[in-house]
């Protein structure tokens, strides 16, 4: 498989967990960008466009969520890979609801966080496969453009929303379970489920006509989620 290199910019105020992460990504062939707090984080940003942002919760001053929720009001959010530590496991839901793509969990294996940037990347890697547009009625989803539509207007999805509604769209009528969703769009072979439970209550947010009482992204209990077609 080959190799997506990108921009990524890491975001940590502590200086060892910076040299160690930004030395590990530039083995792997990525140009790396550091800040040592949210300001100085957004301003990098806003000047480099990363592809992936690195990025830990606890920050002195501008912390981490408030990081996410301005790169998202600037524009697109780029995807992000929260460094989180065991006990912050509601900052860590919090911070998937904001669009987070990914987290790891301190302390962790850089090659571990090297090969979930990979995974992210390959996801949005700018040369794509052409894949069928997927449509049901007036939901369209163009997996090539990244472009998804409900009633002619575009949805604004992260990069793991577009991936699971494109998985499920192209797979009506077939429950999954979670732990499938995490192997075959996330490309994690283990991690939390309730990662997947909060992206597809966040899809729902955006495709339902009454989220609480969903009729295209369905629950079947005791297994997972599955796409019932309504065009």
């Amino acid at each position: 498989m080959s190799r997506v290199c990108a921009r990524v910019l890491v975001v940590d105020d502590d200086e060892t967990v910076r040299d160690v992460v930004g030395r590990y990504l530039g083995a792997a062939g990525h140009d790396v960008d550091t800040a040592a707090d949210g300001v100085a984080a957004l301003q990098a940003a806003r000047v480099t466009r990363p592809d992936v942002v690195v990025l830990d919760l606890m920050l002195p001053g501008l912390g981490g969520l408030e990081v996410c929720r301005a790169l998202r009001a600037d524009g697109e959010l780029p995807p992000v890979v929260m460094l989180t530590a065991l006990g912050e496991e509601d900052d860590r839901l919090l911070g998937l609801e904001l669009g987070a793509d990914d987290y790891v969990t301190k302390p962790f294996s850089p090659r571990e966080l090297v090969l979930r940037v990979a995974s992210i990347l390959r996801r949005t890697a700018a040369v794509r496969t052409p894949s069928p547009v997927l449509t049901d009625g007036v939901l369209r989803v163009d997996p090539a453009a990244r472009i998804a539509t409900l009633r002619d207007e575009p949805l604004a999805l992260t990069t793991r929303e577009f991936d699971l509604l494109a998985f499920l769209l192209a797979h009506p009528g077939q429950a999954f379970t979670r732990e499938e969703l995490l192997s075959r769009v996330w490309g994690w072979e283990f991690g939390d489920r309730s990662t997947v439970t909060v992206h597809v209550r966040r899809l729902r947010e955006k495709v339902e006509q009454d989220p609480t009482a969903p009729r295209r992204i369905a629950t079947i209990w005791g297994t997972g989620y599955r796409y019932d077609l309504q065009g």
